[in-house]
């Protein structure tokens, strides 16, 4: 394999994962633009290893190419694994994580010189990841993100409650982020959520605004 494939391989798999990420980037996920460029490369990097210790030595062992990309695809399981994160009974980033191993996968391909079903298989996977969320909404309703921000007492099973109330209004929490106020005793939470079709920023508000413990609640547009 000369010098100018190996190259191009690798900067074919740094646009195919950047694609990607930067789709996940764009939803604010744990894994982004930087993660998947440098599963997609470092795979492609491992099969291109791979070969050519196969195409270096198969004259004197016994060479499975076949052994290094092998373990690639079971290492990215861990990394997926870490984008995946419970909140009770709902967990969030199986598709991060999936994503992760396909890209993983792509990168393979391009290491192996397969560049066309590389290339199908990345847009492939940005018209599912962008497209078909309208297919999910068409099934599950019509919903909508919106931004709050929750002054609130800093106390055990305080998160809770406001997901219980969320819960009663059928709105999903896509993100969270704490931080403390100045004020003693204090934490700022800010919620990213899905709102379903029947229900507008207005009624979270005032939901939000009974529960205990809660100072404030504030809509950032």
């Amino acid at each position: 394999m000369s010098e100018f494939e190996i190259v191009l391989k690798l900067a074919l798999a740094c646009l195919l994962g950047g694609i990607i990420g930067l789709e996940r980037e764009s939803l604010n996920r744990p894994a982004g633009l930087r993660t998947y460029t440098l599963v997609c490369m470092g795979s492609t990097l491992a099969m291109i290893v791979s070969l050519e210790m196969y195409y270096q030595f198969q004259a004197t062992v016994n060479a499975d190419p076949g052994r290094i990309a092998a373990q690639v695809i079971s290492g990215i399981g861990f990394i997926g694994a870490g984008t995946i994160i419970r909140e009770g009974a709902t967990i969030r980033g199986l598709t991060t994580a999936a994503g992760i191993w396909v890209v993983g996968c792509i990168g393979l391909a391009v290491g192996a010189g397969m560049y066309l079903p590389a290339i199908v298989a990345t847009l492939l996977i940005l018209f599912v990841l962008i497209y078909f969320v309208k297919v999910e909404e068409r099934f599950t309703g019509m919903r909508e993100l919106r931004a709050f921000t929750i002054i609130v007492d800093d106390r055990p099973g305080q998160i809770g409650k406001l997901g219980s109330a969320l819960g009663d209004l059928e709105v999903l929490i896509k993100n969270i982020y704490l931080s403390r106020t100045d004020e003693n005793g204090r934490l700022e939470v800010e919620l990213l959520v899905n709102l379903p079709s029947h229900v507008d920023a207005g009624m979270v508000v005032e939901r939000l605004s009974m529960v205990e413990g809660v100072f404030a609640v504030e809509r950032i547009d």
